[in-house]
């Protein structure tokens, strides 16, 4: 792929339980995307979570950026409220 889209995000956790668990709901997403017109990088380090998009135009960079931010959102959103109710209990 000739990509001319790219960005990166960095995202700080303060638990690197988050970190493990969203790299694990994601990795399956990022070694078999459902389009090949946008390759997903996601790495680990220390309190960081990167995510690195290239993509062959900003449609596609867009709509990758927009579905792994949500994703990553709704598994924090989970982890807090599953992490909540333990914490309850």
């Amino acid at each position: 792929m000739s990509s001319c889209a790219k960005a990166s995000i960095h995202l700080k956790f303060y638990k690197e339980k988050q970190i493990t668990a969203l790299l694990t709901a994601l990795a399956p997403e990022a070694r078999s995307p459902q389009t090949h017109r946008a390759k997903v990088k996601l790495e680990k380090e220390g309190s960081f979570l990167f995510l690195s998009v290239e993509a062959e135009d900003t449609v596609a960079l867009r709509a990758t950026l927009n579905s792994y931010l949500y994703w990553i959102n709704s598994t924090v959103n989970v982890i807090k409220v599953v992490t909540e109710e333990v914490n309850n209990r």
